[in-house]
C-alpha cells in the first residue's frame, strides 16, 4: 500500500502526507481492542470473526477500487519479470540506508508489537482493572501512535533528517520504557499521559520508516526510476520489521513469568540497538549535510 501512496504523491512534504495516512495503522489496533474487550467475557469468538469479516471486505473494496498510479503499464514476459525481480532485489539491498532502517525497524516493531499484545494483560495484573477496562485503557498508546507518528513526518519533513528524527523519539523513549515497570505506583492520570507519551515515542519511528523513509528509498536517483523499486525496498524494510513483530510478543511471553521487570528490560534493550543502528546515518546526516533538495522543496535520504 506504501507503494501506491507513493505513486500517487511526490516527494514533496511526504512525511506529513504518509504519517496522517500511516494512522489507520493506530486506528486499527484500537478498533481491535474496543472490538476484542466488547466480547471478551460474553463470546471471545465474536473478537476474531468481526475483525475478518472487516478485512474481508475492505480487501474486495481495494481489488474493485483502487487506483495503484495515474497510469498502468503492462510487463510481459515472464522471463523478464523474473529477471527484474532479481534485479530489483540486488539493487534495493545495496541502497544505503536500507539495510540500517530494516534492522531498526525490527527492534522498533519488537517494542510496538509486545505492547500491543501484552498491554492489556500487564494493566490487568499491575493496575488491577478488569479486562475490558485494561483493553480500553490500553487503546491510549495507539493513540499516542497517531499523534506520534504525525510529528516523526512534519519534523523530518522541516529538518531533511529522517534517521536523526527516528534516533531522538527512540532516545527519548527509553526512559519512558522504565517507567512502565512502575506503573502499579500511578494513578490514573500519570498512567494516561505515560500511555500517550510512550505510544508517541515507540510508534513514531516505527511510522516513519515503513512510510516515508521507505518512499524515499525506493524513488532514490539511483534506482532511474524503476518502478518495482518502491514495492521491492518497503517489502524488505517492512518484512524485516516483521521478524521483530513476532520475536517480541514471544519473548515477553516467555520472561514474564521471571517478573514483568524482565520485560521492560529486554524492550529497553530493543529500543537502544534500534538506536545504535541509526548512528552511522545520523553521523552522516549531521555531518555531512548532503541532503536531496527534491524539487518541491522537502528533502529526501541521500
Amino acid at each position: 500500500v506504501v507503494t501506491c501512496i507513493g505513486n500517487w504523491f511526490g516527494k514533496g512534504r511526504r512525511g506529513l502526507i504518509m504519517g496522517i495516512w500511516n494512522s489507520h495503522t493506530s486506528v486499527g489496533n484500537i478498533l481491535g481492542s474496543l472490538i476484542a474487550g466488547y466480547w471478551v467475557s460474553s463470546n471471545w469468538g465474536l473478537s476474531f470473526i468481526v475483525p475478518g469479516l472487516v478485512i474481508a471486505a475492505m480487501g474486495i473494496i481495494c481489488f474493485f477500487f483502487l487506483i495503484e498510479r495515474e497510469y498502468c503499464y503492462v510487463i510481459g514476459w515472464r522471463s523478464k519479470r523474473l529477471f527484474l525481480f532479481v534485479d530489483g532485489m540486488l539493487l534495493s539491498f545495496s541502497l544505503q540506508g536500507v539495510i540500517e532502517f530494516s534492522l531498526c525497524l525490527l527492534f522498533a516493531k519488537l517494542v510496538s508489537y509486545t505492547f500491543l499484545f501484552w498491554l492489556p494483560l500487564y494493566i490487568t495484573k499491575t493496575a488491577h482493572l478488569d479486562a475490558k477496562k485494561a483493553g480500553d485503557l490500553s487503546t491510549l498508546f495507539d493513540v499516542g501512535g497517531i499523534v506520534g507518528g504525525i510529528l516523526a513526518g512534519v519534523i523530518s519533513d522541516k529538518l531533511g533528517k529522517r534517521a536523526t528524527t527516528c534516533a531522538v523519539m527512540l532516545l527519548l523513549a527509553a526512559p519512558i520504557l522504565y517507567g512502565f515497570s512502575m506503573i502499579s505506583e500511578f494513578g490514573l492520570g500519570p498512567t494516561i499521559g505515560m500511555l500517550l507519551v510512550c505510544g508517541g515515542l515507540v510508534n513514531g519511528p516505527y511510522a516513519l520508516i515503513t512510510t516515508a523513509v521507505a518512499a524515499d528509498l525506493g524513488t532514490h536517483k539511483s534506482l532511474k526510476g524503476n518502478a518495482r523499486a518502491l514495492s521491492t525496498v518497503t517489502a524488505i524494510i517492512d518484512g524485516t520489521g516483521s521478524v521483530g513483530a513476532a520475536i517480541g510478543p514471544l519473548l515477553a511471553g516467555v520472561l514474564s513469568s521471571q517478573g514483568w521487570d524482565q520485560v521492560f528490560y529486554m524492550l529497553m534493550a530493543a529500543d537502544f540497538l534500534a538506536l545504535l543502528l541509526l548512528l552511522r546515518l545520523v553521523t552522516k546526516e549531521l555531518t555531512s549535510g548532503n541532503v536531496v533538495k527534491p524539487r518541491s522543496g522537502s528533502t529526501t535520504v541521500e
